[in-house]
């Protein structure tokens, strides 16, 4: 679903850019036979490295909106927000990317020079908050490396509180979608393992009809298949639903990681091509 999902966004957004490049054509009223070769050449390396750049920042923007639209029910089981203010994060960078990229369009097809100082101010600030952003990742980790056991046990214990305080309780409907989609997919029950759900305020309860966890931790989903908690019945995975929680976020952490170290590599790349560009034209009169 979410690949056939990317795909379709992909394709909109390359026929969006196309549309916005030939309009910024239209406006730019040049002349290729007044400019010389390497003017020439640089123009449409600049524009393949700005539909590059503009690709990735929608890239980065459809994470972003992925995450808060698919992952959203994960999101609501833990109480910190910084999940969810990362999430807006990427959606905000990426719209700053792409309006950055279609700008540096403009800027090579109309041939303006302060457009390309503009352009090239731009793309300098995005690189050099890339650069901040992962150094005070690298601090902050360094720092919190001593604390990070406490930090993980706080974590285990708020979803702890929150799967067995809310599961199936009134008014907490979007909680219990939420643990019994992360039970699911990540295979697991239990924050820290299935004996969490002996202290389930809805175990305890008359409501449960004798079950021990819930139906959704059972490996093939029956009505009151949770009343059996062998291991032949359902997931005692070590370490609980935590554990996959965290390695599912630490991956896409990793992979978020590398994204952004590859666009701040085409950003230095963009911005040589942007300062050749800039010296090849004339200054403009004034």
């Amino acid at each position: 679903m979410w690949s056939w999902t990317l795909e379709k966004l992909l394709m909109l957004l390359w026929m969006l850019f196309t549309v916005l490049c030939l309009f910024s054509l239209r406006m730019g009223a040049f002349d290729e036979k007044k400019e010389t070769c390497g003017t020439i050449c640089l123009k449409y390396l600049l524009f393949t490295f700005n539909f590059l750049f503009w690709l990735a920042g929608g890239a980065v923007m459809a994470v972003g909106i992925w995450t808060l639209v698919e992952k959203s029910d994960f999101i609501s089981l833990l109480q910190s927000s910084t999940y969810a203010v990362s999430a807006y994060i990427l959606v905000l960078a990426g719209v700053i990317v792409m309006v950055t990229g279609f700008l540096g369009c403009c800027a090579t097809f109309k041939e303006q020079r302060n457009l390309l100082r503009v352009y090239f101010v731009l793309l300098l600030c995005i690189f050099l908050l890339e650069v901040l952003a992962g150094i005070l990742a690298y601090i902050y980790y360094q720092q919190c490396f001593p604390f990070c056991y406490q930090l993980n046990e706080e974590l285990k214990q708020n979803l702890k509180e929150t799967m067995v305080q809310k599961y199936k309780q009134p008014g907490e409907e979007r909680i219990t979608r939420a643990v019994d989609k992360l039970q699911q997919e990540f295979k697991c029950c239990g924050s820290n393992s299935s004996a969490d759900w002996k202290e389930s305020t809805w175990i305890l309860s008359s409501q449960s009809e004798g079950r021990i966890v819930p139906d959704s931790c059972c490996k093939t989903i029956t009505n009151h298949c949770g009343q059996r908690d062998h291991p032949s019945n359902i997931y005692k995975v070590e370490g609980g639903c935590i554990t996959k929680l965290e390695t599912f976020i630490l991956e896409h952490l990793k992979i978020i990681g590398a994204v952004g170290i590859g666009i701040a590599c085409v950003q230095i790349v963009g911005m040589v091509f942007t300062c050749c560009l800039y010296r090849s034209l004339k200054a403009e009169p004034y």
